[in-house]
């Protein structure tokens, strides 16, 4: 593709790369979507809706984990506000197309959060909690990826402040997966529900038998029927 890269003069283009391409979803097979969507309506409903949409990942199990604490209790706009504010105290800056952009802070740098406006000061050993994991490896894709996904969500809920739900955020929305279905994940599954003509909510194994027939995008799915409505 076309675009201008920034990076240090140490950095690992292939390794961006790939997180790009995960990061855009771009990094899977998307083609049998297609076909999916010519066999199931619901599929069909939601590809043609999407336009070739892709579920956008969190940058890095890292940054969706200390999202999770930053958005806690407070609305995804309050969250983008905190987010900013603690790129801009701690982040590393760059000038693109003439513009000043922050990058989130390293692990080792948010480590060293003391105060941010608006967070209450509970939370910095939360976020220092989720830093010193990433320190240790504990967050790297890699690693969550070599197991399965539910296992990783109890693996993650070690972090403090990670809870069922936010483990669930960073498996889903930060390594990149296709198949995977989110039954605790309440917005979604009401929209896949409604797509399927249902009268009244599906049961757990009910949905999960109706979504046999979304593999291998079952995550995908997911994503469009909450990002469409």
């Amino acid at each position: 593709g076309l675009g201008d890269v920034y990076k240090r003069q140490d950095a690992d283009p292939q390794r961006a790369a790939d997180q790009v391409a995960r990061v855009l979803s771009v990094h899977v097979d998307g083609t049998g979507f297609a076909d999916l969507a010519r066999r199931d309506p619901v599929a069909e409903a939601l590809y043609a809706a999407a336009d070739g949409l892709r579920p956008p990942q969190f940058y890095s199990p890292y940054e969706a984990a200390a999202w999770s604490i930053l958005s806690a209790r407070r609305s995804a706009a309050q969250g983008r506000v905190l987010r900013q504010r603690v790129s801009q105290q701690l982040g590393t800056a760059y000038d693109v197309a003439g513009e000043r952009h922050y990058a989130f802070p390293s692990p080792s740098r948010l480590l060293t959060l003391e105060h941010l406006q608006s967070l209450p000061d509970a939370s910095i050993p939360r976020l220092h909690g989720i830093a010193a994991a990433a320190v240790a490896g504990d967050l790297a894709p890699t690693r969550l990826l070599a197991m399965e996904p539910e296992v990783a969500r109890e693996d993650l809920q070690r972090l403090p402040g990670i809870g069922p739900f936010y483990s669930a955020l960073i498996v889903y929305r930060a390594l990149g997966l296709a198949d995977v279905l989110a039954l605790i994940e309440p917005g979604s599954r009401a929209a896949l529900e409604r797509l399927c003509g249902a009268t009244q909510p599906m049961t757990d194994d009910e949905f999960t038998a109706r979504a046999e027939a979304w593999r291998p995008y079952r995550m995908w799915m997911t994503f469009l029927a909450r990002a469409l409505g």
